[in-house]
């Protein structure tokens, strides 16, 4: 079968003959290929089909007029426009399966032993940018259960590690700043303190209890374990209700590379201002939580990022009683390999799950 023909069982969609889902499906093609648009004489020869050119640039004036092609100046190429790209992915685009190598090379990136949840979440976004040449997006689980324990390890510099693992045995690591002069008893003291109080108890239980103690009598603590105890506990407060609930996006600068022209480079700084908002971790949750696999926003249909041009594939994790512990994805350009993308991405949120579970 030559590239851009449909399968001789595949669907066509509504409205679509196959001369014009083919012709469609060779636009889509190069565009995600190159960027650049495909001319009706460049068609004719690559399609292998009986047509002419003027045959050819009829159908592609058609498929125009239909709003699923448009020119981007004054030659006679075409690129597809978003409404296109999403006929395309929802009913010409064939998936293949992920091949061997890749799962292992997923399972190997994402197992490595004595690695904190929050580096293997880490590791999640920069694997799919790699894999991708995108940018990875990895929403961290909200952790629901409680704390198991809280240690504080001295890193000099007037600088410690706040370690916390949940009951479920998730760990992680946050650094915060220390008063100047405090002594290594003080980190001790507050770990104490701090364990002492959780016994299961969920963070923001543990906040509440911290705070209403320390309101009553500040001299239950001295100043300085005080002062540890209030940063170790404000280093987690992202204002959720648990664990977690950040958003690690790795591969930024991949979003960059086709960048010309100030208002595309504007809209990318658009788009950066978003992803650190805590409104979009929150909603890129909201997007897959119904969705049973992966789902593919095109453009502005995911309401995150404005006018931006950008594509979103995302993907819940769920662990083994079908919860939702995280969710993982890509953003690029629209025109980024949905092909590829889409297994690698249902991969990689299975196994995430499969492990957070």
């Amino acid at each position: 079968m030559k590239r851009g023909l449909l399968p001789v069982k595949a669907a066509l969609p509504p409205g679509l003959n196959a001369r014009s889902a083919a012709i469609l499906r060779e636009v889509v093609e190069e565009y995600v290929a190159s960027g650049e648009p495909v001319g009706s004489r460049t068609l004719s020869d690559r399609l292998g089909l009986p047509l002419s050119p003027a045959t050819i640039r009829n159908i592609m004036a058609s498929l125009t007029e239909a709003g699923l092609l448009f020119s981007p100046h004054t030659s006679a190429g075409r690129l597809p426009t978003e409404k296109g790209l999403r006929l395309f992915v929802d009913g010409l685009l064939q998936f293949g399966a992920l091949s061997e190598e890749d799962q292992r090379v997923i399972g190997q990136s994402l197992e490595a032993k004595g690695r904190s949840l929050q580096d293997t979440l880490t590791e999640a976004s920069s694997l799919l940018a790699g894999m991708s040449d995108a940018a990875g997006l990895v929403v961290a689980p909200k952790g629901d259960g409680g704390i198991k324990h809280i240690e504080f390890v001295a890193l000099g510099s007037n600088r410690a590690l706040v370690i916390l693992v949940g009951a479920d045995g998730h760990v992680e690591n946050r650094v915060i700043e220390t008063p100047p002069g405090m002594p290594p008893s003080a980190l001790v003291e507050a770990a104490n303190y701090l364990n002492a109080r959780a016994m299961g108890a969920s963070l923001p239980d543990l906040r509440t209890r911290v705070s209403s103690e320390m309101t009553e009598d500040r001299s239950i603590l001295n100043g300085l374990t005080a002062e540890v105890v209030e940063s170790g506990l404000a280093i987690w407060d992202g204002g959720g209700d648990g664990l977690g609930g950040t958003l690690i996006v790795r591969g930024q600068s991949r979003l960059l590379a086709d960048v010309d022209g100030q208002d595309r480079l504007l809209a990318i700084q658009t788009l950066f201002d978003r992803l650190e908002a805590q409104e979009t971790m929150l909603r890129l949750l909201e997007l897959v939580e119904n969705s049973e696999g992966v789902r593919i926003f095109i453009g502005a249909e995911s309401g995150l990022f404005g006018a931006t041009g950008m594509s979103v594939v995302m993907a819940p994790a769920r662990n083994e009683a079908n919860r939702i512990v995280g969710a993982i994805g890509v953003i690029g350009p629209t025109r980024i390999n949905y092909g590829r993308i889409v297994p690698v991405v249902d991969y990689t949120a299975r196994l995430l799950g499969e492990m957070l579970g």
